[in-house]
């Protein structure tokens, strides 16, 4: 069967019925990691266990990627190397590697924090095209987060080529990110094969069609009931309705300086604090702090480093998660060493006190404004949920003028997204060039799925930037990231 056509020939045909056999693709009632209920189920992983069936899934691939498609899609572009997404597809990868003498690249699932810390494994040079090799594609997001990381390693992806295209939406999403296609199987020409040889009924036939298309783009992520306003709309326009004034100012910086990058400087010393912000400060909208980490805090650090602000043009958040009764979060605010409503520009605040904390901050002498948070990014937190996400956005409404935005993860996924105000800003934490997590808890989403499928306006970047060799270089690459991101959502 040609990539992208329901047609076989009787190769395909075997390996369809060879596939069925092994029960690599089974008809029943299946529950998906998404929470749908599916007629169909491919099982891929199950080919490792027979040698014969594995090299001729990898030859009939090899094939798909190397010559025409039956609709006049041409062969991939030459390619140097192959990156099979982990972890079904690298045996299959291996495979084509080995008969086609055809370098392979791996992309680390979880990148160590010990070693070379590779995101990306194998000897290869800047510019060198890859070929993406997965088993199977539904929405195209799981090959996306293995894409990224080769791109951001300066290495070329132009094609991807799958087993099977679920015909769910995956071909469209990555002909928007600029890849093509090349699949050696679709379900409607698998299910054409197994009714042709009554392994399956006209009926489940059916009833596998009907699923297809009531659910294309499918990611397994909760969709939001309409698509968020904010999503389509520029910074720039969006300052123009923001109710509180830092949301304006913000968005209004974001759009004049060309960048979302928020760089968290968790260090401990005002030395170590106020370099960074020198190195980064041309690179980042703010700058998040955690002054209480700061050994030698002193009020010349936040002078210092408003000063800093002024000169490169960005603003400094206060990283305090104020989560004490009002009275207490406002002297925490105002009094004390740091003595914090003095010199950030905005401040954060936990939703669990009640709305008498954002009571109690705006009433302190220099406040500026607060972001409330409405998800965390640390692995097995509680503040998350429709029912939390509702009563942040609801407290945000109750004080428009001083509460910002928020602290989130997946905005654009939440029930009441359509709800949410334009005028809000989003940032999110726990972003990396690559995807991965770390061994306290951290889990880390890159630029372009936290801005384009997460919905988030503004990122936040720490080790990233703060354990980098060069932080100054880091931060230019993160914004380059989230900026082209933010001009992909423009577009979509």
């Amino acid at each position: 069967m040609a990539a992208g056509s329901g047609s076989s020939n009787n190769f395909d045909e075997q390996l369809v019925l060879d596939l069925f056999d092994v029960e690599a693709v089974k008809f029943g009632t299946f529950t998906l990691k998404s929470g749908l209920t599916s007629p169909i189920y491919l099982d891929l992983r199950v080919i490792v266990s027979y040698p014969k069936l594995l090299d001729r899934v990898a030859k009939a691939m090899w094939d798909a990627s190397t010559k025409e498609d039956a609709d006049g899609t041409p062969p991939a572009t030459d390619f140097q190397h192959m990156c099979g997404v982990p972890y079904t597809a690298l045996p299959i990868a291996t495979v084509m590697s080995m008969h086609h003498e055809t370098s392979m690249v791996m992309r680390r699932k979880e990148v160590k924090d010990y070693g070379t810390k590779k995101a990306i494994e194998g000897a290869y040079k800047p510019d060198d095209v890859v070929l993406v090799v997965e088993d199977l594609v539904t929405s195209g997001m799981s090959v996306w987060e293995t894409v990224e990381p080769l791109q951001h390693h300066k290495l070329a992806v132009k094609d991807v080529v799958v087993l099977i295209d679920r015909q769910q939406g995956g071909r469209a999403f990555l002909k928007s990110r600029g890849l093509v296609l090349h699949a050696a199987l679709t379900i409607t020409g698998i299910l054409d094969v197994l009714v042709a040889h009554k392994k399956v009924t006209p009926e489940v036939q059916q009833s596998v069609l009907d699923f297809i298309a009531a659910n294309q783009n499918t990611t397994g992520n909760k969709v939001a009931e309409a698509p968020p306003k904010w999503l389509a709309q520029s910074y720039g326009t969006r300052a123009k309705s923001a109710k509180c004034p830092a949301a304006a100012n913000l968005l209004e910086l974001m759009e004049r300086k060309k960048t979302n990058l928020c760089a968290s400087l968790d260090v401990t010393t005002s030395a170590e604090l106020l370099k960074l912000a020198e190195e980064v400060g041309p690179q980042v909208c703010c700058v998040k702090t955690h002054c209480d980490v700061v050994s030698d805090w002193t009020e010349a650090t936040g002078a210092e480093l408003q000063r800093l602000a002024k000169a490169h043009d960005f603003v400094v958040f206060e990283d305090r998660k104020f989560a004490d009764i009002g009275n207490t979060a406002a002297l925490q605010y105002e009094c004390g060493l740091h003595k914090i409503s003095s010199w950030s520009d905005f401040v954060n605040a936990h939703i669990t006190p009640g709305p008498f904390v954002i009571d109690a901050l705006k009433g302190v002498k220099g406040a500026g404004a607060c972001l409330l948070l409405a998800e965390m990014s640390s692995k097995g937190t509680v503040a998350t949920g429709d029912a939390y996400v509702k009563s942040a956005l609801d407290m945000a409404d109750a004080h428009p003028d001083f509460v910002m935005g928020f602290i989130d993860q997946t905005p654009k996924n939440w029930k009441c997204a359509k709800d949410v105000d334009p005028g809000y800003v989003h940032m999110t934490p726990g972003i990396s060039l690559a995807s991965k997590g770390d061994k306290v808890g951290q889990q880390y989403t890159t630029p372009h799925m936290a801005i384009v499928d997460n919905g988030a306006d503004v990122v936040i970047v720490g080790r990233g930037i703060y354990g980098a060799s060069d932080a100054k270089s880091a931060s230019a690459e993160y914004r380059e990231a989230g900026w082209k991101a933010y001009e992909a959502r423009l577009q979509m």
